[in-house]
């Protein structure tokens, strides 16, 4: 077998950096610096913008990520052949998530910030595509800190990024006010269809299924309360979510690959 390549000092700092943009961005609005994300989210509201009390869930999130920051900066984790193949892909999708809280409270939610967020998303959907195809068995701090957080935030920007394109079409003056709860709705449906693909693919990953279920739930709180059309279709997106992970963990050997 060959040896492992130790990490470099310069990627562990690099990740570093990221979580602090990350998690420093979204504080510029009490420093005086831009208006708070929740602001500019009302402005553009559509039918399918989670209930606010949703994004409480960056809390978690962020504690996520700061680990991993911490954890994969440590002497012992120099050498970790998970931490090797996720690393800058990790730099990427943290970073831009800072990247779209500094130009979303200064800018909104425009084309712009929807570029931003699907760059994040995809480098998230590489580090998942990485989880699921890691051959040997996950430590307890890899399925803790890394195969948890990762697939948590892959989830969350999956559902994120349809919210922040509904968004900005209505930024750029195309539906908003309710405006057509039909085509909403079928926006919602192929997002559940996506995300249950998602799980199908990453052999039943139940940490991407619960936390986008709990956008839906988010969604449906809003959004279903106000269009019968949106109600049904975060309930048909929930099935195909739920019942992807409940086919696929059938299997012993994909428990075996979250649960340990």
């Amino acid at each position: 077998m060959t040896a492992p390549i130790p990490r470099s000092a310069f990627q562990r700092l690099a990740i570093i950096l990221a979580v602090i943009v990350q998690i420093g961005a979204t504080f510029l609005p009490q420093l005086g610096f831009g208006d708070p994300i929740g602001d500019r989210s009302d402005s553009v509201r559509t039918l399918i913008t989670p209930a606010g009390w949703a994004f409480a869930i960056w809390g978690p999130l962020f504690f996520g990520s700061a680990l991993y920051a911490v954890w994969q900066a440590l002497p012992g984790q120099r050498e970790n052949t998970l931490l090797a193949q996720i690393g800058w892909p990790s730099v990427l999708a943290l970073s831009m998530q800072g990247v779209w809280a500094v130009y979303t409270q200064f800018a909104n939610l425009t084309v712009i910030s929807a570029l931003i967020i699907v760059t994040s998303l995809a480098a998230l959907l590489v580090i998942l595509r990485r989880l699921v195809a890691f051959e040997r068995p996950f430590t307890l701090a890899e399925r803790t800190i890394v195969a948890i957080t990762f697939s948590a935030l892959a989830a969350w920007l999956t559902a994120a990024s349809i919210v922040n394109i509904s968004a900005s079409l209505v930024y750029h003056g195309v539906g908003g006010a309710g405006q057509f709860p039909m085509i909403t709705a079928i926006i919602v449906a192929v997002g559940g269809v996506i995300a249950a693909v998602a799980v199908a693919r990453s052999r039943g990953n139940p940490w991407y299924a619960l936390v986008f279920a709990w956008a839906l739930f988010a969604i449906y709180k809003r959004g279903g309360q106000e269009s019968g059309a949106i109600a049904l279709a975060t309930l048909v997106a929930g099935v195909l979510v739920l019942g992807a992970v409940v086919v696929c963990l059938k299997s012993k050997a994909n428990r075996h690959h979250w649960f340990g």
